[in-house]
């Protein structure tokens, strides 16, 4: 694995748990295989887990991890081509990439969709220039349509939780949010759970149906109390419409989940940040059937395994 930008196969997705699982248990089970080696954490959106995490993560591998805040500390990048830079861009992607590229020897970008162009921000144009540029490893920290060190966090929490030989039923339900959120956690947890086998339904109000893409095979219902009565997790999210990009459709009846909803051993899932009692009741986070703390804690051993992945095929 060169760069770690989405779900690969269902192989290399069971190897990452597995891994992560082993740096759970013991956090410097590898800490000198990263000793010489610097990763930059180049954020052009905010974070907190991403941050912390993976700066964790990196130093207990004995890698040096240097955040860069390039949307506040930095010049604005212009991304396009054979543009003439008299505006506000006072730095091309070529440039800084090529760069950071040389100063650093693993690259993880956070960098949020525009919301408005759906093309570019499906085609991950950030991601993509800085790989292109920086000629060296990239791991996503969240891109314009995924985020897959948080669904491996997140299947990897379900792996730790669930042991039995069958399959939970996980189902994604969408919640309120008071402005447009992005697709890439609802598309990315999609991705993972369908490419590594499991039965997910998505529940959303009409109009919010997710890029077809990533929820092929998965049931889809409208009726959120149906689709959550039996599941064995529930990961709520918000995101904005697809269809009408970037829109928040109207929506009927109320989609706050709570936890007479849900069966007795049925837990709840989200990515954080939460905005409690608008997407998540205070009764299902501060309460027993909350994953929540777990998943934010696996954060720092899924970016672990990554790194590590990502180091251990370096020369190769």
């Amino acid at each position: 694995m060169k760069n770690y930008i989405k779900f690969d196969t269902k192989y290399s997705a069971e190897k990452l748990i597995i891994s992560a699982l082993q740096f759970k248990e013991n956090p410097f089970l590898k800490k000198e295989i990263g000793k010489g080696l610097r990763i930059g954490l180049i954020f052009l959106n905010p974070s907190l887990r991403t941050r912390v995490s993976t700066q964790i993560a990196a130093n207990n591998l004995g890698m040096e991890a240097i955040v860069f805040n390039i949307d506040k500390e930095g010049w604005a990048l212009e991304f396009e081509e054979g543009v003439i830079m008299n505006e506000n861009k006072a730095e091309h992607i070529k440039e800084a990439a090529s760069v950071l590229g040389g100063y650093f020897d693993i690259l993880a970008i956070r960098a949020f969709p525009t919301l408005i162009d759906k093309e570019q921000d499906m085609a991950d144009k950030v991601i993509h220039q800085f790989i292109k540029y920086s000629q060296k490893p990239v791991v996503s920290l969240e891109s314009s349509s995924r985020h897959p060190l948080q669904s491996l966090a997140d299947m990897m929490s379900i792996e730790e939780t669930w042991q039995k030989v069958s399959k939970p039923k996980i189902v994604l339900s969408w919640a309120p949010h008071v402005k447009a959120l992005p697709h890439a956690v609802p598309n990315s947890f999609a991705e993972w759970a369908l490419g590594l086998g499991h039965n997910l339904t998505i529940t959303q109000p009409d109009g919010y149906e997710l890029d077809a893409q990533f929820t092929k095979g998965a049931a889809i219902e409208y009726d959120q109390e149906k689709a959550v009565a039996d599941a064995d997790f529930v990961y709520v999210k918000n995101w904005s419409s697809y269809h009408d990009y970037g829109k928040l459709p109207k929506v009927k009846g109320k989609w706050l989940l709570k936890d007479h909803q849900l069966k007795e051993n049925a837990k709840i899932m989200h990515c954080l940040p939460v905005r409690r009692n608008l997407e998540l009741a205070d009764e299902l986070l501060d309460g027993n059937k909350s994953l929540v703390p777990l998943q934010a804690q696996n954060r720092i051993y899924a970016a672990q395994a990554v790194l590590f992945e990502i180091i251990s095929n370096m020369g190769s």
